[in-house]
């Protein structure tokens, strides 16, 4: 027989959750996109400085996508723990983890200082920062979930990615000071900075997110001994097609990633660009990013999931070529213009509405491990993107036209696997992927129909 529905948290715990979502949140992704940037601007002369120009960037954007390798470990790791012991476990660890790793990197010798052992320790370190975001967003957002009312899902999920944007803002504001120092200076410990701040990460984080309480989904499922000994189980045995469609949905981060990393590489090393002018236009993006991604995440829930997400990524889709052809012709004006509209306008509806559409295709005692696997194995292709496009590019600033053509492709697969998905948006939330509707033992449900 199951359970009733958990009362709706009250209003001040549900905007802790979506505060704590949004801090929690920023501050993880500072310290995943601080990496990013130095990727693109200093970690190839840092060490991998025996290569070929060419080569030492590739590889150096090649490090950036290792953290997308270890996200689905991590994913597979921290959402057992989440499913199985509780969401507040798993956003105290991934804070932990995360500052921990990042302050290290900055610590770090140069393959000048002790040669090879140098990139192999920067890729030890990656994968920790990937372990940490394998759990991260996708317990921010379960949290989130499952504190709000059913009518505003997609609103109170939206903070989680608002956070995630600031934390973009943050890493690129933060390098932007750092970017302008002498090369000298910037090479020596000017590039360390912006890694060693993270030790705020460790302490700030903490603090927040130590006093959230539990989800009452989650309560309610523990209190009635229905939490799943092996959630993971379940989810690949009666959940299998939603994990498969998050994992193509969830491709459209490649736009992500292309306009953070890889542009910003292709601007200031191919085509030679102002790196503090390409830098403000990440800032700049991401700010207005900010303001648009919960106005989405509204019109989400009053239109559905679906009609915003596929608008945003068919939008991607065709604004990637004026982006990058903006960047090859050296426009700053329509270099600004562009990359602001498709990334902090276009790309926000997408980014305000995937929290909740990942989230609802799940049941609560599977529904971190779903949500953290579909997003982590997608979120690692994006990761590698970087480096296929650099690979397709081959160092010639004619290629543009070529990698924009893949970010499209990536787009395509995204809207075939939005479009053909179910829109939760009217559905009650202890109703959502197909609750179950009877149990023949603790571990094992059979769902109704998605």
């Amino acid at each position: 027989m199951s359970s009733p529905p958990p009362a709706p948290a009250p209003t001040a715990q549900l905007r802790k959750a979506a505060l704590a979502a949004w801090i929690g949140s920023a501050l993880e992704y500072y310290d995943f996109f601080i990496y990013g940037t130095a990727a693109a601007l200093v970690f190839n002369k840092l060490f991998f400085p025996s290569s070929e120009p060419a080569t030492g960037t590739l590889l150096a954007l090649a490090t950036f996508g290792v953290g997308y390798l270890a996200r689905p470990v991590g994913a597979l790791v921290l959402g057992h723990i989440g499913d199985r012991f509780g969401r507040k476990r798993v956003l105290v660890a991934t804070v932990l983890l995360m500052g921990v790793a990042t302050f290290a990197v900055g610590c770090l010798p140069t393959y000048e200082t002790i040669g090879i052992a140098a990139p192999a320790l920067l890729v030890t370190l990656r994968l920790l920062q990937g372990l940490s975001a394998g759990g991260e967003q996708a317990g921010a957002n379960s949290m989130s979930l499952e504190h709000a009312p059913a009518n505003r899902r997609a609103y109170y999920t939206s903070f989680t990615l608002g956070g995630t944007q600031f934390g973009q803002v943050l890493a690129t504001a933060v390098f932007l000071p750092v970017a302008v120092l002498p090369e000298e200076d910037l090479l020596t410990w000017g590039w360390r900075v912006p890694f060693w701040l993270s030790a705020i990460v460790v302490v700030a984080g903490l603090l927040i997110r130590r006093t959230l309480e539990e989800t009452p989904v989650f309560e309610r499922e523990r209190s009635a001994d229905e939490v799943a000994r092996l959630p993971l189980a379940v989810l690949f045995r009666d959940h299998l097609g939603s994990v498969v469609r998050v994992v193509c949905a969830s491709t459209i981060a490649t736009v992500s990633t292309i306009f953070t990393v890889y542009a910003l590489s292709y601007a200031v090393n191919t085509v030679g660009l102002s790196r503090s002018a390409m830098l403000w236009v990440g800032v700049l993006a991401n700010v207005v990013a900010l303001a648009a991604i919960p106005v989405f995440g509204l019109l989400a829930d009053r239109i559905g999931r679906k009609p915003v997400f596929l608008g945003g990524t068919i939008g991607c889709g065709v604004l990637m070529f004026g982006y990058l052809g903006a960047i090859s012709t050296g426009n700053y004006l329509l270099i600004f213009v562009v990359g602001i509209l498709m990334f902090g306008v276009v790309h926000s509806a997408t980014g305000g509405v995937w929290p909740a559409f990942y989230g609802e295709m799940f049941p609560a005692r599977v529904r971190l491990s779903g949500t953290a696997v579909g997003t982590q194995i997608g979120f690692a292709v994006a990761g590698f993107a970087p480096s296929i496009a650099a690979a397709v590019a081959g160092g010639d600033g004619s290629n543009w036209v070529a990698v924009a053509s893949v970010v499209a492709v990536v787009c395509v697969i995204n809207a075939v696997a939005v479009g053909t998905g179910r829109d939760y948006v009217h559905t009650p939330t202890e109703q959502l992927g197909g609750e179950p509707v009877r149990r023949s033992s603790p571990d094992r449900v059979t769902a109704t129909a998605p």
